[in-house]
């Protein structure tokens, strides 16, 4: 795993974010956020690109977001929720890195994003049985982009980050 890329993916709210800074401040990888660069890059907000560009256009932002990380090593980048339904991407993520998987009860998510409004998918439909249906909706493909997965549901950033560094072969 030396000198390479993990890549976190999964549903919105199953941890990308902190687990990404989890492995930054304990392993001393370099931390990316996908959707965060996206934005400042953009110079706007997620629903507002989706609002007046379209998830298509959001789509090849995330293509030719991971295009670019293609020279660097020791990174982790927190991919945004929708970045495998593309099998360009996963193709880009699998050349340079590891991508794991990480995942949480629809109950679970709903936990923890019910509160958020920056989810274009879920804009109107926040409820765990909306959650659960885009879920299983996505399933197929994270688990066929994922070299391993890791549940997160009721367990520590650490304990989720020591799993994810043992799988990845560190």
């Amino acid at each position: 795993m030396k000198n390479r890329q993990i890549y976190l993916t999964g549903f919105m709210g199953t941890g990308k974010s902190t687990v990404s800074h989890c492995l930054h401040e304990a392993y001393g990888l370099e931390q990316i956020e996908m959707d965060e660069e996206i934005v400042r890059e953009e110079g706007m907000s997620i629903p507002d690109i989706f609002r007046e560009k379209g998830e298509a256009y959001f789509r090849e932002l995330e293509t030719a977001f991971l295009g670019r990380l293609s020279g660097r090593a020791n990174i982790v980048i927190s991919c945004g929720g929708g970045t495998v339904m593309r099998q360009c991407n996963v193709n880009l993520m699998k050349k340079h890195g590891r991508i794991v998987l990480l995942t949480a009860a629809p109950e679970t998510v709903y936990e923890r994003i019910r509160d958020c409004h920056d989810r274009p998918l879920l804009e109107g439909n926040m409820n765990v049985e909306y959650i659960r249906e885009l879920m299983e909706v996505r399933r197929p493909k994270y688990e066929a982009a994922a070299d391993f997965s890791v549940k997160t549901d009721g367990r520590s950033a650490d304990a989720i980050c020591r799993e994810i560094m043992e799988k990845a072969g560190e």
